[in-house]
């Protein structure tokens, strides 16, 4: 009976709709991390992501003949950055923290890897469609409630019903910032989904009109200046791809060599752009915290404190940087902040070498394939790449997952290795596949 029962059961998960259903419900799991954190708690919540890891593996095990493992390539430097955090537990201040928090990004890190291997970017798109219409839908009616209908704050997710006075909202994921970086993208997500055809405009308008509503009730400096740079990345990447094949490559590098100006610049004229976006003084309680958190920085500037991933108020020194009054925050409010704390100078430097090369992969394909589906990894870059000077985002949980995507992706159809091993064109799949 045993063998039937498990032959059954790996035949099941070999099926696309067993497939797609793992996608959305991994992409969901780690979207409303911190609601299901709230509800069910920590423990509650880590065991249903184990489960669902399991379940991964035996799909991927169902499945290992249907891979094309010669593309399922995973980035080096992903895996050397993985590496030097899971080492950090060797020295770390706070060991079993560190196993736990690093297990957990282990967790993630797997969902993700498994999505990127195993649907194509259309199929990611439509199923992080699904999750961020439910996650934004759902973020708005308990908004309603708390803040028109009821009158009253919900605490236990961190809603404050402040709607009816235009905002912010923060809806299933703790903060503003948060919510309006998952409108961003889902900005990006539901335009692709439009283009492609995978959804009606019946479907599409709405969308767009609730990702673009999120967006404003947020009231978020940090997402308005996300917003406006991935409005800039995609008129140059439409530019781009509107230009002769010949003169693409010119124009991708010329854009990337800007961008590293812009950069630059950023960074020696910082004081009168802090000046400028300081009106609700956002940058001036980041400034505050980063220079806290640089204090601790030279004692292992090196090899770091120990991994951590979100703060543990209990462990030094982030019981000294979490404060129990004001504004709450869990975390250095900057990414390499955070990581320079955490990892050390060697953690920033794998960490900077992971995302430059998922990018520029990235930006690369996006000019140069034909389907708009490839133009979703690069936007949602520069969304993540973008919105880590202020969060910490990218760093854990949904923002670490699209991050793992885009990087499986980048590598699996761009990859240096790929010269030392060539292979046939890869089909690019049909917009209404």
């Amino acid at each position: 009976m045993g063998a039937p029962v498990i032959g059954a059961a790996l035949e099941l998960l070999r099926s696309p709709r067993a497939t797609a259903a793992l996608t959305t419900t991994g992409a969901g799991l780690v979207a409303i991390a911190f609601t299901l954190q709230q509800v069910i708690g920590w423990p509650g919540y880590l065991a249903a992501l184990i489960v669902l890891t399991l379940l991964l593996v035996a799909s991927l095990i169902a499945r290992r003949d249907e891979i094309d493992w010669h593309w399922a390539i995973l980035p080096i430097s992903l895996l050397a950055y993985l590496g030097w955090a899971g080492l950090s537990l060797l020295w770390s201040e706070y060991q079993r923290v560190t196993l736990i928090s690093f297990s957990y990004l282990v967790l993630v890190t797997f969902v993700g890897v498994f999505i990127g291997l195993s649907r194509d970017t259309i199929q990611v798109i439509r199923s992080f469609g699904d999750v961020l219409r439910a996650v934004l839908l759902v973020s708005l009616v308990l908004e309603v409630l708390s803040g028109i209908i009821f009158d009253a704050p919900l605490a236990v997710l961190n809603i404050h019903g402040e709607l009816a006075e235009g905002g912010p909202i923060s809806g299933l994921v703790s903060t503003r910032n948060q919510l309006g970086l998952l409108a961003a993208i889902a900005v990006v997500t539901f335009a692709i989904e439009w283009r492609t055809r995978s959804v009606t405009r019946y479907v599409a308008i709405p969308s767009l009109a609730l990702a673009a509503g999120t967006i404003a009730f947020t009231r978020s400096p940090v997402v308005g200046m996300v917003t406006v740079v991935l409005l800039l990345a995609g008129a140059a990447l439409y530019g781009i791809r509107r230009l002769p094949e010949e003169r693409r490559q010119f124009a991708q590098y010329a854009i990337l060599a800007a961008l590293a100006l812009f950069a630059v610049l950023a960074w020696v004229f910082r004081a009168p752009i802090i000046a400028l976006f300081n009106a609700t003084g956002e940058l001036e309680f980041r400034l505050k915290l980063w220079q806290r958190v640089l204090d601790f920085v030279p004692v292992h500037w090196l090899e770091g404190w120990g991994w951590i991933g979100i703060w543990n108020s209990a462990s030094p020194p982030y019981s000294g940087l979490t404060p129990t009054g004001g504004r709450p925050h869990d975390s250095a409010l900057n990414a390499v902040v955070d990581l320079w704390l955490q990892v050390g100078a060697v953690g920033v430097f794998l960490f900077l070498a992971v995302v430059g090369l998922a990018f520029v992969r990235s930006w690369l394909l996006a000019g140069r394939r034909r389907s708009v589906v490839h133009t979703w990894p690069a936007l949602v870059l520069v969304a993540l790449i973008t919105v880590s000077v202020a969060e910490s985002s990218i760093l854990t949980e949904f923002g670490w997952l699209l991050f793992v995507i885009c990087a499986v992706k980048a590598s699996a159809e761009l990859s240096w290795r790929s010269a030392l091993s060539p292979r046939p064109e890869r089909p690019e799949p049909l917009p209404h596949e």
